[in-house]
């Protein structure tokens, strides 16, 4: 086989990935029944499920309350939305690569504190407070990997046992009080400036969340990082035989995912307008809500930020809607692990798909 045959066989397979381009995989998909069409559409696009699931809700809430669809309830969603959003992004590369990270709420409280409490009662200028939030996640983050990595631990366990190490350094450090956003520098509570855009009003925090999801979104889709991170979660033994080095790999995703973690401590100050070690304590649950909601696949390799955040939004609407519609916080809590567990259902049957 010649060169010229090689490169051309090898544009094909890379075109087969989103279309059926020979005439054997078209007529692979006439035999293919209408569901199981459907279930080829949904593991090509993991996006699809949540962004349907998310308009339907939307709808279903707007009838049900006339308020639901107020430019100040959106608002008020995205705004609630992005504090987990933003963990959500971080969980996402972890998820992505099979492993789940318990510790993202105490990487952010332990980040947060210690900017907080040196800004306050030290001085520390605000734009050094926020490089040292993101220090510290990048800190938690790189110890967290090197457990896995180095010690061949699973991720479950040295994320819950960090868990408990970061929160208890957070109550230590700063003695269960809370800073006031009112005795930290302006840089600092930048975030909770709002932007008004039309009759909507949301916070710059908002603007950073939605960035920082660009920028992730297009280092995993167009980086050989971002395919190799893909590849570990899929099959880490074939990405170690075709040369990829799985444990640099997954050391550099909890170190991303710890930079991630930093900067939403700020986005927690500007959102809550004060730094307290009692701040987003359901984080854990929430952001890997989002993460399974959004399409990405606990057995790792499949996914999407875009699928995360949609995620995340869900998880905002059904909390808003069921709030507007006067049913009691149980339930609420309840819908919540039924979205969960249909969620997983679903990438069960996704993964079954048959080529």
């Amino acid at each position: 086989m010649t060169t010229s045959d090689i490169n051309s066989t090898d544009t094909s397979a890379q075109a087969t990935t989103h279309a059926p381009t020979s005439a054997a995989e078209q007529f692979a998909l006439r035999r293919h029944s209408p569901v199981q069409r459907i279930q080829h559409v949904l593991h090509s696009h993991p996006s699809i499920s949540p962004f349907l699931v998310l308009i339907l809700s939307a709808v279903v809430f707007s009838l049900l309350s006339d308020n639901f669809a107020s430019a100040r309830t959106m608002s008020l969603l995205f705004q609630q939305v992005a504090v987990i959003a933003a963990l959500a992004i971080g969980q996402t590369l972890v998820i992505l690569t099979a492993g789940i990270d318990l510790s993202v709420g105490a990487i952010t409280i332990l980040a947060m504190l210690l900017a907080a409490n040196l800004a306050a009662d030290n001085g520390l200028p605000g734009i050094l407070g926020i490089l040292l939030a993101v220090v510290v996640g990048a800190a938690c983050g790189l110890l967290n990997g090197l457990l896995i990595t180095r010690l061949n631990l699973p991720p479950f366990i040295v994320t819950l046992g960090t868990l408990s190490i970061f929160t208890a350094l957070a109550l230590l450090y700063s003695g269960g009080l809370s800073v006031q956003a009112s005795q930290l520098p302006g840089s600092m509570n930048w975030l909770s400036t709002i932007v008004p855009l039309g009759q909507f009003r949301i916070t710059t925090g908002v603007l950073v969340v939605a960035l920082l999801a660009v920028v992730v979104a297009f280092i995993l889709s167009q980086t050989s990082w971002g395919r190799h991170v893909y590849s570990v979660g899929n099959d880490p033994e074939a990405s170690r035989l075709v040369g990829i080095r799985v444990d640099r790999v997954l050391l550099s995703v909890y170190l991303t995912a710890g930079v991630i973690y930093g900067i939403t401590a700020w986005v927690l100050i500007g959102r809550a307008g004060v730094a307290s070690p009692n701040a987003i304590v359901d984080a854990n649950l929430q952001s890997i809500t989002a993460v399974v909601i959004g399409g990405t696949s606990l057995f790792g390799g499949r996914g999407a930020i875009l699928g995360t955040i949609l995620g995340a939004l869900i998880v905002g609407c059904f909390q808003f809607g069921l709030s507007l519609a006067g049913v009691n916080d149980q339930w609420r809590v309840l819908t919540v692990g039924v979205l969960i567990i249909v969620a997983v259902a679903i990438d069960q049957w996704i993964r079954k798909v048959k080529v």
